[in-house]
């Protein structure tokens, strides 16, 4: 079985799309892949489907779907197309009932060994963060840009999601996010601060309050020598922190402003200012863009959070 839903759901058995376009059996089988391969209990699937609570007849409702599932299945096990003979370590076996299996309870989608592109997202983001942990920011920027291109748009994306859905779609972003915010780090540490630029001015403007993106916006801008974009992206972020939450920035991004004044007022004055202190010229040349200021650390680490175990930026 391939299993994608970073981006649209899709599902596929045998190479044979068994995805149903109905709304219901859609979203049932849904919840089913977030929970491949182990058992989701009835009352998981009923609250899923009717959230307000199960009308008279919902059991049969749900038996009905699950037999339309089934029905999908079924069709794509004898497709011609792609003899299941031919694939490797598949079982005579496998029938509909054995893909979706009833157990004592609930029910389990049986992968059979199968892909699914969250599983692949885990292990890429799992190999970048113990790479970033061992300092390896090469690796890190590599496996974490491997878990990011996994993502083809919004988990789950055309699927009517109930509550059970919808905590396990934030669930998804907050991984994303996380994974995102260390591969930007990554890359800051590898000094490729002037080609993040431009995708960190998107995303700050799509996360208005997401303070560990607007501090490496901040820190690649400052490398770049954009000192009063870098000021106007931290008043950005405090006037809507202020709007959204009523509280400041961070201790740390407050030091990151201080440090963006001081470059800004350090790098205006002239090395040939007879009236500048001696130390002047010095601290003029080490804050060009060209140079990392002293004041950022090559490898800037603002506090977050670790991703819930679970590609474009945009």
């Amino acid at each position: 079985m391939d299993v994608r839903i970073l981006g649209g759901l899709s599902v596929r058995e045998n190479g044979v799309s068994i995805t149903p376009t109905a709304a219901a059996p859609r979203q049932l089988l849904a919840l089913l892949t977030a929970s491949a391969d182990q058992v989701v209990p009835v009352t998981v699937l009923t609250e899923e489907l009717w959230p307000s609570g199960a009308p008279r007849g919902a059991r049969a409702e749900l038996q009905s779907h699950i037999a339309e599932l089934r029905r999908l299945i079924a069709a794509a096990l004898i497709c011609d197309d792609n003899p299941a003979e031919n694939r490797p370590g598949w079982s005579d076996q496998r029938t509909a009932d054995a893909v979706l299996v009833s157990q004592p309870g609930g029910y389990r989608l049986d992968t059979g060994g199968g892909v699914h592109d969250v599983w692949q997202f885990e292990r890429a983001a799992g190999a970048g963060y113990r790479a970033m942990e061992a300092g390896d920011l090469t690796r890190a920027a590599l496996r974490l840009g491997e878990a990011l291109a996994l993502w083809r748009g919004e988990p789950y994306a055309g699927v009517a999601a109930g509550p059970r859905l919808r905590r396990e779609i934030e669930r998804l972003e907050a991984s994303r996010l996380s994974v995102l915010d260390q591969w930007i780090e990554a890359q800051l540490g590898l000094g490729h601060h002037a080609e993040l630029v431009s995708e960190l001015s998107g995303l700050v403007a799509r996360y208005r309050t997401n303070e560990a993106l607007h501090a490496h916006y901040l820190v690649a801008l400052l490398r770049c020598g954009h000192h009063d974009e870098a000021l106007t992206a931290y008043e950005r972020l405090r006037a809507a922190l202020a709007g959204e939450s009523g509280t400041e920035p961070s201790a740390r991004l407050r030091r990151l402003h201080r440090s963006v004044l001081t470059v800004r007022n350090t790098a205006g004055r002239s090395v040939f200012d007879t009236h500048a202190p001696a130390w002047a010229a010095t601290r003029t040349a080490a804050y060009a863009p060209a140079h990392i200021p002293a004041h950022i650390p090559a490898q800037y680490s603002p506090v977050r959070p670790r991703p819930v175990p679970v590609g474009s930026l945009v």
